[in-house]
């Protein structure tokens, strides 16, 4: 491959990819984890809950792809096995099937979760002057805080 020259040093470039890597590992976690919670809701909700989390899973399928495709720009290999997911993510996996009520509880935290992983990659993103990451990832923020308050509005 030849030479990356798009204005952001090596370095810096390698430290951006590290932290989209954890943010690609939380949102996939977070993908497979509403995916769950849409096949398998019960319950007074489930209906509204069914499609709540078919929305919700249908965004971040779209987004880990953004993710995992700026990681590449950057020159960088995109993490892709549920092995490496497992070990960069902050999101952590849900045994069994819960409530609806705690589906919801724990769909809101792991979004608060993708927000803090996005926080921290945005700070190495704006140091870098890197714009076209700090877009990417102002953007992921956004869509996770108003799913985390849109969650937290239905418990």
């Amino acid at each position: 491959m030849s030479q990356i020259d798009i204005g952001i040093s090596e370095i810096s470039r390698q430290e951006i990819a590290h932290g989209l890597k954890k943010l690609l590992a939380d949102s996939y976690t977070l993908y497979l984890q509403t995916h769950n919670f849409h096949w398998n809701v019960t319950g007074p909700q489930f209906r509204e809950l069914h499609l709540m989390f078919e929305e919700h899973y249908t965004e971040l399928a779209l987004a880990v792809d953004e993710i995992a495709e700026r990681i590449r720009t950057l020159g960088y290999a995109a993490p892709a096995t549920y092995g490496a997911f497992a070990e960069l993510s902050s999101v952590k996996e849900v045994d069994g099937v819960p409530e609806a009520t705690e589906m919801v509880n724990i769909l809101m935290q792991a979004h608060e979760t993708v927000v803090r992983t996005a926080r921290g990659v945005l700070k190495i993103a704006q140091q870098a002057d890197d714009e076209s990451s700090a877009s990417l990832i102002g953007d992921r923020m956004r869509a996770h805080e108003k799913t985390a308050w849109m969650l937290r509005a239905t418990l």
